[in-house]
């Protein structure tokens, strides 16, 4: 597919990289020619150095005939105004990012503009640290089939009912109906099957539906929903959050130390008590009863500063910590800190839009409803639908084994809006939605996951 990316930011770069690496000819767009001068010498992509808007610029990237051209610069208008241009001079479909929810309602009919779907990275990350709160012992939390299933990871500690479980005894040790689908032991990915045992600091990833893992971790004794939230750092993000959560009742304090902006918050967030502070002040945090709440979560712009105050956090025992960070690399730092949800905006918005271009690769029949990456992006789980080209209806799975590729599970079949947690004997019909647990990537088709 051919695909023009302008703004070579965080977001933009991620793009790059992923869509480079599914084989995608990308050429791309930026005013900063270092910037397109180091894509172009990293990936195999066409550089154009100008303004994402001008015509001329973008005849010169072949916007007349691409397929795809994504505005992922840091202006909300600048995105739009480019894509708008872009869909005149000829490009198939546009996507831009926005941070804005006004404009997501103002242009939510494509039909006359021509953007064909817009991203909003702060959103949704707002919208994955949500779920994470709803289940504090969890390190993630995502959705799959408009919230019928969710997929959790999470962390086995010393002394938990999982430590030494083989996996095949897991129905007979608890009631709950989940399936653990993934996991991560000494950084690498596992696709576990019957004989696979446990062990401590193993990072399982389970897929269940919403009730069946508060049943779950109620059987291993974990606390529920937060109640008491802390957050600093009064972002775009941040404000994002405290609308969300404050629909769950959870109450909830934001730190900021623009008093200009505080203002604002204070003004804008009926549910939220806003402080005037510095969040990076561990007296003030102590003050702001650091101790005594269920959650604390970073959203500065500073990587380092949200790592500082979430590490501060983790001494007090708060029972739960999340922390935005933007650079990647600091993920590791966090993790042997022993903080392991970290949000990422450009994670996010990333894999909203590679989704979409899967989708839009897709050939009649089964395609890519949604996806997710895990275990540093080496895993991947999607959900299909099965369309009537599949060639392996009606087989029981444990017959169809020998028929799937390597390193791969199915996790769940969704039918008539219910979750079916696979057995042997369980099949796949048409029409029917199927989580899929992969660690090869490229996966287009329900077809794919067959080795012949």
């Amino acid at each position: 597919m051919d695909i023009i990316i302008t703004g070579l930011g965080s977001v933009g770069m991620t793009l790059v990289k992923e869509l480079t690496e599914e084989g995608h000819n990308v050429v791309v767009i930026d005013r900063d020619a270092l910037k397109v001068e180091n894509s172009v010498n990293n990936y195999d992509v066409k550089g154009v150095v100008g303004n994402g808007a001008s015509n001329d610029v973008l005849y010169e990237a072949g916007v007349a005939s691409a397929d795809l051209f994504i505005a992922a610069t840091n202006r909300d208008e600048m995105n739009i105004l480019c894509c708008i241009i872009a869909k005149k001079l000829g490009v198939k479909k546009t996507i831009a990012r926005t941070s804005q929810a006004v404009y997501a309602d103002l242009f939510s009919d494509d039909s006359e503009l021509g953007l064909n779907m817009m991203v909003n990275p702060q959103q949704e990350a707002a919208r994955e640290i949500s779920r994470m709160l709803r289940f504090p012992s969890a390190i993630k939390v995502d959705q799959f089939s408009e919230g019928k299933v969710e997929l959790i990871e999470f962390r086995v500690e010393e002394g938990s009912k999982l430590q030494g479980l083989v996996l095949k005894n897991l129905k007979d040790t608890f009631k709950s109906k989940i399936l653990i689908c993934a996991a991560q032991r000494n950084g690498k990915a596992i696709i576990p099957d019957g004989n696979f045992v446990i062990q401590v600091d193993d990072r399982l990833f389970l897929t269940a539906t919403t009730k069946n893992i508060s049943s779950f971790f109620k059987e291993l004794g974990w606390n529920k929903q937060a109640k008491n939230v802390l957050i600093v750092g009064g972002s775009t993000t941040a404000r994002y959050l405290c609308n969300e959560i404050a629909k769950a009742g959870i109450s909830t304090k934001l730190i900021e130390k623009d008093k200009a902006r505080a203002t604002f918050l204070s003004e804008d967030l009926n549910h939220t008590e806003v402080i005037i502070g510095d969040g990076t002040d561990q007296s003030l945090l102590i003050d702001e009863g650091i101790d005594s709440c269920d959650a604390f979560v970073t959203l500065g712009n500073i990587d380092e500063q949200n790592i500082i105050m979430s590490m501060f956090a983790s001494s007090r025992n708060v029972p739960k910590v999340i922390t935005k960070i933007d650079q990647l690399s600091y993920h590791d730092i966090l993790q042997k800190s022993g903080i392991y949800s970290v949000v990422s905006t450009k994670t996010s918005a990333a894999d909203q839009i590679v989704r979409f271009v899967r989708l839009m690769g897709n050939k009649k029949g089964s395609g890519v409803k949604r996806l997710f990456h895990i275990i540093d992006e080496t895993t991947e789980i999607l959900e299909f639908e099965a369309g009537k080209n599949f060639r392996r209806f009606d087989v029981p799975l444990q017959d169809l084994r020998i028929n799937l590729k390597d390193d791969l599970l199915i996790a769940g079949i969704i039918r008539d809006e219910e979750l079916i947690t696979p057995t042997g004997q369980d099949v796949i019909k048409e029409g029917d939605s199927v989580i899929i647990v992969t660690l090869e990537e490229g996966f287009d088709n329900l077809n794919d996951i067959l080795n012949f």
